[in-house]
C-alpha cells in the first residue's frame, strides 16, 4: 500500500499548532486534497461524555466502541494504562491511507518525517531546528535573529503555508467518486 506523504507540524506548546492546522485544513481541502491528521495527546481524553450513550456504554464495560451514522464514525477503544505511548506507524496503519492524499501530524516532534516547525520570537523560546531533524521549512511571525538556512513562511499567512505544502509534496488531488449510501436496517 502506498502512503501518502507525511507532514509534521512541531513547536513548543502555546506556539499555535492547532490554530494554524484548523486554518490549514480548509484550504488544503478546497484545493481538493483528502487529508488524514494525526495529534499525539500527552494525557488522557475523551471523545464522548457522559450522558451520551456511546459514553455510559464504554463506561458499562465495553472495550471498544463504534459509533457509526451515514456522515461520521468514530471508534473508542480502551487501552491499559501500563502501554506504552503509541507510536506513529502504529497509529498510521489505523488510518485509511488509500484514500487520503496527505497526513499531517501534530506531535511527535522526534519522529523520522518532513515538518514544518512554527515559531514565535517574542515567546523567548529557542528554534527546536537543528535538533529535531526533517525540519523543511520555519513559519514564524516575526524575523529570525539567527535564521537558520530553511524557507522562511508568514505564521499568519495559512494561504502561503498551504501553497508550500502542495508544492512542496507535488500533490494532486485525486477526485473520489460518492459512496453508495447504505441500507439502515
Amino acid at each position: 500500500m502506498n502512503t501518502p506523504p507525511l507532514l509534521g507540524f512541531c513547536a513548543c506548546s502555546g506556539t499555535g499548532k492547532t490554530t494554524l492546522l484548523t486554518q490549514l485544513l480548509p484550504l488544503l481541502k478546497a484545493k481538493g486534497l483528502r487529508i488524514g491528521m494525526i495529534k499525539h495527546a500527552h494525557h488522557q481524553f475523551d471523545i464522548d461524555y457522559p450522558g451520551k450513550d456511546s459514553y455510559e456504554l464504554r463506561k458499562a464495560g465495553a472495550q471498544e466502541m463504534l459509533v457509526a451514522s451515514r456522515t461520521r464514525l468514530a471508534l473508542i477503544r480502551e487501552t491499559p494504562e501500563a502501554q506504552d505511548e503509541p507510536t506513529l506507524p502504529d497509529l498510521l496503519k489505523r488510518l485509511s491511507l488509500a484514500e487520503l492524499d496527505l497526513v499531517l501530524i501534530e506531535g511527535f516532534k522526534w519522529g523520522d518525517f518532513p515538518k514544518i516547525e512554527l515559531h514565535r520570537p517574542s515567546l523567548g523560546q529557542r528554534l527546536l531546528h537543528p535538533d529535531v531533524s526533517g525540519v523543511l521549512a520555519i513559519a514564524t511571525d516575526a524575523p529570525l535573529s539567527n535564521p537558520p538556512d530553511l524557507p522562511q513562511l508568514d505564521l499568519n499567512t495559512p494561504e502561503a503555508i498551504a501553497d508550500f505544502v502542495v508544492q512542496q509534496f507535488q500533490i494532486r488531488a485525486v477526485s473520489v467518486s460518492p459512496k453508495p449510501e447504505l441500507s439502515q436496517e
